[in-house]
């Protein structure tokens, strides 16, 4: 994931408005075109590991409705995760944080998911901090982008966004590296 933060938090609301590519470079181009948009911006790269599978799962169901089972799109299935942030996507890759939170198939017909999810850091100049994700993941989107509505440490009052590209993911399993 890319992670841009901005202290402004009219920047992605212009940025929806305007229709800017999701894609990574023309969504920072569009945040350098914003004159008003000049706070400090921290670009974080990693990768989240969402395993449903193995003796050690980090996402598991905590809920359906009754028309999950159902729903081509899974309709009211919600997943808790604790997932591991790496620096790279391989599993033996070092550990920076985990992904802690929960997403719901919120989509009757399209597939998407609500996501409540906050990165928190456990290594380096971020330890301790945390930043807030709060958005619609239409998953099978190349890229997507949702909002970064908080954090702590130092990302306090942190305002931006999130760009996620799935890097692999196992049909079978379930099992992604985002």
């Amino acid at each position: 994931l890319v992670v841009i933060l901005m202290l402004c938090a009219a920047v992605m609301a212009v940025l929806v408005v305007h229709g800017i590519a999701e894609e990574p470079k023309a969504v920072e181009a569009g945040f350098q075109k914003l004159s008003y948009a000049k706070g400090k911006i921290t670009k974080l790269h990693f990768y989240f590991h969402d395993t449903f599978t193995g003796k050690n799962p980090t996402a598991v169901m905590v809920a359906q409705s009754n028309i999950t089972s159902k729903s081509p799109t899974f309709f009211g299935l919600i997943m808790m995760c604790d997932d591991p942030l790496m620096e790279g996507p391989e599993p033996i890759s070092e550990i920076v944080g985990r992904a802690q939170g929960f997403y719901g198939s919120t989509g009757l017909e399209d597939f998407g998911l609500l996501m409540t999810m906050n990165y928190v850091f456990t290594e380096g100049k971020y330890n301790g901090s945390t930043l807030s994700v709060l958005g619609w993941n239409p998953v099978f989107h190349q890229y997507r982008v949702m909002p970064i509505v908080g954090g702590s440490g130092v990302f306090r009052l942190a305002r931006g966004i999130t760009t996620a590209k799935t890097y692999s993911f196992n049909t079978t399993m379930g099992n992604a590296v985002v």
